[in-house]
């Protein structure tokens, strides 16, 4: 598919969201476009920032009565320090665990009660926090938002039965299964300083040692409203959500945010590889590019063109990908690419695949190479690339019907420093892309020095093993 991405981050690690099951990255499917095309769709955007910092975006979309309040921190693994890695994703548990006046579990039965429902999730970049409920509803959200924002009670007792949780969805979604773990050590060779090399759950070692004084920090650090985005989208007048933000955060004060250090990855200098062994039924192939992602909506022109690109080797069934290696030559039984267009840090452009049986990694690679050699020497057609065009775009319509992705899509780009009003005009620099830049930024980044290779070595099933329920993944916290 075309670059999936929760809109950021997705085949860098596995996003974890509070009591969902979490899927493998190539099969989070928003596409990079999704993120920039779903926000504003027949809606109107207008922000207003509090005196203590706390930016509110509020989007009228008056088709049901129905508003998704979502609260975005900028602290994802990516502010993290060695040692304490995972404690982003621990504190948004404990984030449910009660505060100085609503005791632990409260919350979400309040909205719950309300009609509502609400979850949250953590990533590289951000942690965010989100309601969906009747409009006559959403004092009640925001009252709730702000009383953990600024009281959250981060006791030893619950900590200590929380760490267990979360320890044991790291063992369910990442050390029990193949294929993350050559996700999470693809990430770990790509990348030798930036902290994208770090899963967003983090190590096991960091999980079995860290305290409850930890996440304290963290939330002390980071959880302040001069950190956080409140964006609200749905049936609502504006200025009646700036009075009540104003009215439920205006009172917590704004602190001195830590200084963030510029982190960045030094050069690849040639391409590295790495091998996981874990019994599987099937081998494994990820190869991940570093790429720049969007930094400046007028100037940039490569991430839009690699956005393209991955449409070409992955944008439907007939795309090049697909049609070679599974259809063609039956090399492989599925093959995706994913690519971060959004996001704090670098970049990654990752093409990953399953062998079919009796044909092995390393013929896999070349048939990808093969593929991406014929885009660097031949190019692309003027009709395949109008058609691509279309598919991308095309492939957003029904996403603009959802207030949670409007929302979604909004806070991912303004955490990155992305505007979350320059959606009509990303389209159209998709839309200016040209053959030669598609060309250009194949040739000039899906190259050897840019490139991470890891395998999966299947090893034999245990007979043993009692398989997996599924339901076990929608961990109650």
């Amino acid at each position: 598919m075309v670059s999936a991405i929760l809109c950021s981050n997705a085949n860098q690690t596995l996003l974890l969201m509070r009591n969902f099951y979490v899927l493998p990255t190539t099969l989070v499917v928003l596409i990079f476009l999704a993120c920039t095309t779903v926000a504003t769709a027949g809606s109107k955007s207008r922000q207003h920032i509090l005196s203590n910092g706390l930016k509110v975006i509020a989007v009228e979309d008056h088709r049901s009565p129905v508003v998704v309040s979502m609260l975005w921190y900028r602290a994802g693994s990516i502010d993290e320090f060695n040692g304490t890695t995972g404690v982003a994703h621990v504190l948004e548990h404990m984030m449910f665990k009660g505060t100085r006046t609503i005791p632990p579990g409260e919350f979400s039965r309040r909205i719950a009660a309300a009609g509502g429902k609400d979850n949250a999730f953590t990533g590289h970049d951000y942690t965010a926090y989100y309601q969906q409920l009747h409009k006559s509803q959403l004092a009640i959200a925001l009252k709730l938002e702000a009383d953990r924002m600024n009281n959250l009670i981060l006791s030893s007792k619950e900590f200590s039965k929380e760490i267990k949780v979360v320890m044991e969805e790291r063992r369910w979604r990442t050390d029990d299964q193949p294929q993350a773990l050559v996700a999470e050590s693809l990430m770990d060779t790509a990348f030798s300083v930036h902290p994208y090399q770090r899963p967003v759950i983090g190590w096991m070692d960091d999980l079995e040692n860290m305290t409850a004084t930890d996440a304290q920090n963290w939330y002390g650090r980071w959880y302040v409203p001069n950190n956080a985005i409140l964006i609200v989208v749905g049936d609502i007048s504006p200025n009646a959500v700036f009075d009540l933000a104003q009215h439920y955060f205006g009172k917590i004060k704004a602190r001195v945010l830590p200084t963030r250090k510029p982190q960045n990855e030094p050069a690849q200098l040639g391409t590295r590889r790495t091998t996981v062994k874990a019994p599987s039924e099937q081998a494994y192939l990820m190869m991940g590019f570093h790429v720049p992602t969007l930094r400046n909506i007028e100037n940039d022109w490569e991430p839009y063109a690699l956005t393209i690109l991955s449409g070409i080797l992955d944008g439907n069934a007939a795309a090049r990908l697909n049609r070679s290696l599974v259809r063609e030559q039956q090399l492989s039984s599925s093959v995706s690419v994913d690519y971060d267009g959004i996001a704090r840090g670098p970049g990654m452009f990752v093409i990953d695949a399953v062998p079919s049986p009796g044909k092995s990694t390393s013929e896999v690679e070349k048939g990808i190479r093969d593929q991406i050699d014929k885009i660097k020497n031949d190019g692309v057609s003027e009709e395949e690339l109008s058609r691509v065009k279309t598919q991308v775009i095309s492939s957003t319509v029904y996403q603009r019907d959802s207030m949670f992705y409007q929302a979604l899509s909004i806070g991912q780009m303004e955490i990155s420093g992305l505007p979350g009003n320059s959606v009509d005009r990303q389209i159209e620099k998709l839309n200016q892309v040209t053959a030669a830049q598609v060309r250009q930024v194949a040739n000039q980044y899906l190259v050897d020095d840019n490139l991470s290779v890891a395998i999966l070595d299947p090893q034999p099933m245990d007979k043993k093993a009692q398989p997996i329920d599924p339901s076990a993944g929608h961990l109650i916290h």
